[in-house]
This record gives structure tokens, sequence and C-alpha cells, in this order.
């Protein structure tokens, strides 16, 4: 069974995708190094996806579910963050009734940093194949008042990343990924 956590690299053709999407990247590969170097081992398997061609169609995503679909029913949820890694306020959720109240629960872990909302619903390109399909998703919810700023720019650079607020974005990951990794039991479809 597998918890996927996820962004991609991509945006590179003005800027160094930094922000966009560089930074979604980094925060789940550090939602994994994170849990590693607390010697955690969850129930199921965590997986990190750094996707590539979401800006050309989606490539990536679509040749990954191809390769992967077969064993849907082994997805236990799939997280994407692809709007910036600004200061989080919560996570974006698609999935049953059933299941928005154990993220919601999961949230409740995060109120120390004060990111505790699960909006409706979650988005990401690389990851809608699987949400379409039933499988819950999550995608971080960040401050993107800066986003449009620096999307697909000269200026999308390692300068906009503000690493106190990456942290707090990687911490939420790491928490969400974690402990949904190691439920009893994977998420209500």
């Amino acid at each position: 069974q597998v918890v996927l956590v996820s962004g991609h690299l991509d945006s590179w053709d003005v800027g160094q995708g930094a922000m966009d999407d560089g930074g979604g990247a980094f925060i789940s590969w550090e939602a994994l190094s994170l849990i590693k170097d607390l010697g955690l081992r969850p129930k199921r398997t965590l997986r990190l996806v750094l996707w590539t061609g979401e800006e050309q169609g989606g490539v990536g995503a679509k040749q990954y579910y191809q390769l992967h679909k077969e064993n849907i029913s082994n997805f236990d949820i799939v997280m994407e963050s692809d709007e910036g890694t600004f200061q989080p306020s919560g996570l974006g959720f698609s999935g049953s009734a059933e299941a928005r109240d154990i993220v919601k629960e999961i949230m409740s872990l995060l109120q120390p940093i004060n990111v505790t909302d699960v909006f409706e619903p979650a988005d990401g390109t690389d990851i809608a194949y699987w949400m379409r399909d039933g499988v819950p998703g999550a995608s971080l919810h960040n401050d993107i008042n800066k986003y449009f700023w620096f999307h697909h720019s000269q200026g999308d650079t390692m300068t906009v990343q503000d690493p106190n607020q990456m942290n707090l974005c990687a911490a939420v990951w790491t928490v969400v990924s974690y402990v949904i990794a190691d439920m009893e039991d994977m998420l209500p479809r």
C-alpha cells in the first residue's frame, strides 16, 4: 500500500522554477527525509514522485498512471504540492466524507503551527488521474498572494523561497503523509 507525495520539476522556461514547482518537489523530498531521520517506519510505503512534463500536457503523470493503475486499490492517498511554498494555511482534500473527517482530525495535529483548515477539493494536474478514479487526494494550500508575481517569470529563483515558510510546508506534508501511512486502515473510499 502506498502514500504518494509529490511535486514536479518543469517550469524552467524563463526562470529557475524554484517556486513553481521546485518548492513542491523539495517539501515532498524533505517530508520523507524527516520521517527517515526520525527513525519512523510507517505501516505503508511512502513514495516520492518528482513529476515531469506537467506543463507539456501532464505526460509524466499520465505515463506513471498507465504503469501503476492496475494497483490503484493499493494507493491510499495521492498528494501534490504545486502552488508555491509560501505560508501554509491548510490542505485541499478530495475524497469521501468519512475520509475528510479523518483528514480533519489529522490536521488538528498541526494546531501548534496554526495550519488546520481542510478545503475542497484537492487540486493537482499530476494527481488528477488518481482522484478521478476514486483515490483520495490532497494538495497544499498556502498564501498564494505573491504566487503570480513569480509564476513562469525570470523572478522564479531561489530568492523567492523563504526557508521558514518552506519548513512549515514541509511540516504539514510530513505530518499528513506519515499519519496516513501509519494508520491501521487505509482511508475509506
